[in-house]
């Protein structure tokens, strides 16, 4: 047995990483030349993530082998290879998904797919994808595979233990595929569940973002409700949680998920409560921007601490930042930014400012993520942060 993974980005790399520490023997196929060659030498491109270096330098190059030619994935004559597919879907200015990455991916395993193989697609998509988009590319090989969906469950930082601690859901699009891929992620996942089909795989990742996306946006109403009166959301949300309540908490919502999977069921179903819940939580940067004016006042100098869309997690991608920083150039401010992730020419050539020398001579500061590193120099200048993950008090529990 053999398993070839498509996509060594933040999710592709640590599950190759996971399947290869179970002593399977893992193919990793990655479009960039220099993350292959890193991950060939025991280099892990992905140093932030906990574990994951020791498990590179263990099997980079010996029993995880990256490449970028797919013809190097299927096995010996008669030997079975399963194809994980673990590539972005990103949604373009019209919040539409754009299928191009994933059908390339698929055409490129259509070329070298054998009889018996079996393919997992693991990129969130929205419900129907794998059978009605992307199954018709595979039938171009004119070879009998079995085909299932198994989304990826992880989070950033927590990717590898996410394998062990996790439930992992598979839905096949036949009997015997679903019983094929759980097979084999009972190799290397601790909790495999089988649902009914591919459908219903599909539409529980969905389902879980848009849960979290919805419970934001009502967690921020509560949370501007509370401090127009006067109120402390978080104590308030302290008390209130337990088995029949689980408040969330408040704040901007970025990622590559959460601000995404909403759109898969506001394009195609009328759905006001989980539209009006997007909209909710994209309005929160003008609700912080607010408060950033009425501190600055007649000032101009604004830092942003935390440029990622979360702390620890070097990915710009959907970061509320981002926004944000337009939105304040806009409005004539000089803006700076800092995040432990970034050097001093990154945060120039990734997001178009000068990184922060003084915090203290800033005339607003925005903590965006919770960088607790910064807590102190912030804590004595209190009165001109904007604290949007309340890192600067001591939480209740």
């Amino acid at each position: 047995m053999r398993v070839c993974v498509v996509g060594l980005g933040k999710a592709g790399l640590p599950l190759a990483a996971v399947i290869a520490d179970s002593g399977i023997e893992v193919i990793g196929v990655d479009i960039s030349q220099n993350r292959v060659d890193e991950i060939n030498n025991g280099i892990n491109p992905l140093p932030e993530e906990p574990g994951l270096s020791e498990l590179i330098k263990k099997h980079g190059g010996k029993g995880l082998k990256a490449t970028s030619d797919y013809s190097t994935c299927p096995g010996k004559p008669g030997e079975i290879t399963t194809f994980i597919i673990i590539v972005p879907l990103f949604i373009d200015y019209n919040k539409k998904p754009d299928f191009s990455i994933l059908k390339k991916a698929f055409e490129s395993v259509s070329k070298v797919i054998n009889d018996g193989d079996i393919v997992v697609l693991e990129t969130t998509v929205p419900p129907g994808t794998t059978e009605k988009i992307l199954k018709p590319v595979l039938d171009n090989s004119n070879k009998k595979y079995h085909l299932a969906y198994s989304p990826e469950r992880i989070m950033t930082g927590y990717s590898i233990s996410r394998y062990k601690e996790f439930p992992k859901v598979i839905g096949g699009f036949d009997k015997k595929s679903g019983e094929k891929a759980k097979e084999l992620y009972s190799m290397f996942c601790k909790n495999v569940q089988l649902v009914s089909n591919i459908r219903t795989a599909e539409m529980i990742k969905v389902c879980e973002g848009v849960y979290r996306d919805v419970n934001i946006a009502l967690a921020n109403e509560l949370f501007k409700v509370c401090e127009s009166k006067g109120l402390d959301y978080y104590e308030i949300r302290h008390y209130a949680n337990h088995e029949y309540c689980n408040l969330h908490l408040p704040g901007n919502v970025g990622g590559h998920c959460i601000p995404v999977y909403p759109w898969f069921m506001i394009n195609e179903f009328n759905v006001p409560l989980i539209k009006l819940a997007r909209e909710i939580n994209d309005s929160m940067i003008d609700y912080y921007i607010a408060k950033i004016i009425k501190i600055a006042g007649n000032k101009k100098n604004v830092g942003i601490i935390g440029l990622s869309y979360r702390e620890g997690v070097k990915e710009k991608a959907y970061s509320m930042s981002i926004t944000l920083i337009k939105k304040l150039k806009e409005k004539g401010f000089n803006v700076f930014g800092l995040d432990p992730m970034y050097n001093r020419t990154e945060v120039y050539n990734e997001f178009g400012i000068d990184i922060i020398k003084d915090i203290a001579n800033m005339d607003a500061i925005i903590l965006m993520n919770n960088e607790s590193a910064f807590r102190d120099d912030l804590l004595k200048i209190k009165d001109k942060v904007v604290d949007v993950k309340n890192t600067l008090r001591k939480l209740l529990g």
